[in-house]
Formats: C-alpha cells, structure tokens, sequence
C-alpha cells in the first residue's frame, strides 16, 4: 500500500447509514472478539452516523466510541482525507454508478483497498479502464462484487477448479452454475442500481453493446461464442434433467467469472465455458415454474424500459434504497447453488465430472450479501494475499483464502467427484 505512515483503521464502513451497511455494521460489531479490527463508520450526515453508532451499543456497548468520519461522494477532498486514514473501505453507496466514481479514485490514488457490492457491469468496465493500470502502480485492490453478486459465482468456481486440479491434476474447461434454492429478495439498492442502469442504455445505446459481451470485464473485452450467451428461454438441463430458466444476475457474474480466469492467466483454459441458470426441478412442476418465471422476468424487463411505468415501479412497488425486510423474514432466507464442473484429468486420461456446493442461511440479497461484504473487508485488511494491484474479482483478489474465512463463517463451499 502506498500510505506514508500507518492509517487510524484497518476499516472504514462507507455508507453506514443505509440498510446494507447498517447489517454490514452490525456483523463487524458481532464478530469484534473474532477479528479485533480498528474501524469506523462513515457518511455525509453525522446524526444519521450517531443514531447507528447507538443502534451498536444495543450489540456491543463497548461501541459508544466507535468513531466517526464524515465525507461527501461528491468532494474528492474529503473522500482523499477519508481514505488516507484506513487500509481499507467498504462501499455499500450505490448506485455506483452514480455515487461511486469519486472513491474509487480516491483509493487508487491512496493506494486503499476497497471492496463493494456492484453489480452494474457497465460502471465495472468504466473503473477497469480508468483505473486498473493506475491502480497496479499504487498497490490498491479494487474488488467488485463481494456480495451475493458474485462471490458464490467466482469462488464457487474457483473452489471447484481447485478441488479438481488437487483430486484430478487438471482443470474444468465447462462449469455450469445452477441455483436450486433461494429465498429473499433482492435490495432496494440492487433494484436501483438495476433501473440506474436501464436509464443509462436508454440514454446511451451504445452501453448495451458492453452490457450483452459474454466477455465484457476481460482485459481485452469480446463478444464471445454463441454458446456463452446467457439462457433467455425456458430449457431442461442435459446435465441434470432439471427444468432451468433465465438467472437474473447471470448478466453480471458470468462476466466476472470469466475475468478472474483472465486475470489468473487462463488456468482454466481460454476455452473455458461458464453459465450461470435458475433450476426448478424435473416434470410437469419444473417445467410451469421455470415457464412462470422466465415469464415473469421477461415482462419485468420490459416495462422497466418504458419511463412512466419504471417510475410508477420505483415509487410505489418496489423496495427504495435504505429499505429491506425485517431481521426474522432476513434470518429465515437462504440460497443454495450448485456448479456443475467437467474436464480431462491428466492422471486417468479420462474426463470426470465434479460437482460444488455453495450455501448460507440468511436472506441473499441482505443477511447473507452483509456478511460476504465484511468477510471480504477482513480479509483484504488482515490476511496474507498476493501482492496485486488493479480492479480484480473476489477470486483473482484473496481467491481461496477467503473460502477458508467463509467457511468459518458459517457458508457451506464443498466440492466432491460426480458419479459419470
């Protein structure tokens, strides 16, 4: 890192006062015993990070002097004093788009790690480009996506890449991703960022051409095969007989998969297939519910590209920044993912089938999006990593390091041989 002298905190919690920071706050002050991290919460409005502050001495009383540290996404000034002072900064203001541009360039300049909760593919590839030669200088870490959105993708596959090249002595040229088991919902700023991002093709057309490459975070972005573009259909897998549907975040994911094995230096191959679907089961039942929400999904899509109706969705229906459900409805959520993996292993010249598990209880988009955000965070301050600069991924970042650190956190990652 590039700071002169030793930064006040191993942490600074940027955007505290929203609903995902205030969870991301509250699993830091859970885990205190665990982790002994100097930290601090950080906004624009210091009696909104008071009333937080109090909400935490309700967890730890000792966090009646947690500090404080007030900066502007819009003053680069105070974010550069801000970013100065830490090793690292956890963002959860977004849309980035809109209000993350400022702090990331702060950190690149300061050399700070930083981690966020992006999905919006098209800000991702702006800060690759503005960013990532700078930022390999500087020594700062750049990760996007340390939420649900992508780190059951992106480790998930690199759990299982690792389980494969230490059982079989190779790697998987296919991994499909298969999500089995979800309950929750998605943030009321995910959903903001999702419309930020349709406004911002439909006032600029030519963003669509980076949204729709299966390539599009690469180093060098391309459209890819026709295979790799992602399931728009209703489809029964040929892997598992399964009825599957469209993922809905697939469009992000599937990108940053793609670009941790670019980044990595292609231990998977150049040729490595990636795909990411929501699976409904065999039969009849399978089949009406991936119908159902292929359906639904597609009309969403549609109306939220007509601007009275995305307007009258965002006022009325949909979940606002700041707003989310209640602890018991985020403590009875889960997901449950499955990544299908497949090569030649050089030790039995033949091809095996192996099989990964990604899990956690906790609503994915809040309860469990929180605590991959901090883990994340933990482990860019405190653990050994390889020393790389530039806009990474969670994989190509702190890789299976930080599989270690969720596991111990409670998430299920497991690998085993499938039966061919």
């Amino acid at each position: 890192m590039a700071h002169d002298t030793k930064p006040a905190f191993d942490i600074i919690l940027w955007g505290a006062t929203g609903f995902t920071g205030r969870l991301v706050a509250e699993y830091l002050a859970r885990t205190q015993d665990t982790h002994r991290a100097k930290w601090a919460i950080a906004g624009r409005d210091e009696a909104k990070l008071d009333q937080v502050r109090s909400e935490l001495v309700k967890v730890r009383p000792e966090f009646a002097d947690l500090p404080v540290v007030l900066a502007d996404a819009k003053d680069a000034a105070s974010l550069d004093a801000m970013v100065a002072r830490t090793r690292v900064i956890i963002s959860t203001v977004g849309p980035y788009a809109r209000y993350g541009n400022e702090l990331v360039a702060a950190c690149v300049r300061a050399g700070t790690d930083y981690c966020d909760l992006t999905g919006e593919v098209q800000w991702m590839r702006k800060t690759i480009d503005a960013h990532d030669a700078r930022a390999r200088e500087t020594g700062a870490r750049i990760v996007h996506t340390c939420g649900f959105d992508s780190i059951p993708s992106d480790l998930g596959t690199l759990m299982v890449q690792d389980y494969m090249r230490e059982k079989h002595g190779g790697h998987c040229d296919q991994v499909r991703f298969h999500l089995t088991r979800m309950r929750g919902g998605f943030s009321g700023g995910t959903i903001a960022s999702m419309m930020d991002t349709l406004a911002a093709v439909k006032a600029d057309p030519s963003l669509k051409k980076v949204l729709t490459s299966a390539h599009a975070l690469d180093p060098e972005p391309s459209r890819g095969t026709k295979e790799e573009r992602d399931l728009a259909t209703v489809k029964k897998s040929p892997d598992t007989g399964t009825w599957t549907a469209p993922f809905v975040m697939a469009t992000v994911n599937t990108r940053v998969v793609r670009r941790s094995n670019a980044l990595l230096g292609y231990p998977w191959g150049r040729d490595f297939f990636y795909s990411e679907v929501s699976d409904f089961g065999p039969g009849p039942k399978g089949l009406a519910l991936a119908a159902a929400t292929t359906a639904g999904l597609g009309g969403f899509m549609a109306v939220s590209n007509v601007d009275p109706v995305r307007e009258l969705l965002e006022k009325h229906v949909l979940p606002a920044p700041g707003q989310g459900p209640s602890a018991t409805v985020r403590e009875r959520g889960h997901f449950e993912v499955r990544l299908l993996g497949e090569g030649q292993s050089p030790k039995s010249g033949q091809r095996v089938k192996v099989e990964g598990k990604v899990a956690a209880q906790g609503d994915p988009g809040y309860a469990a999006t929180a605590r991959m955000l901090a883990e994340s965070a933990l482990c860019l301050a405190f653990d050994t990593l390889p020393k790389r600069g530039g806009v990474l991924t969670p994989a190509s970042a702190m890789g299976m390091v930080l599989v270690e650190r969720l596991r111990k956190a409670g998430m299920t990652f497991e690998a085993h041989d499938r039966a061919v």
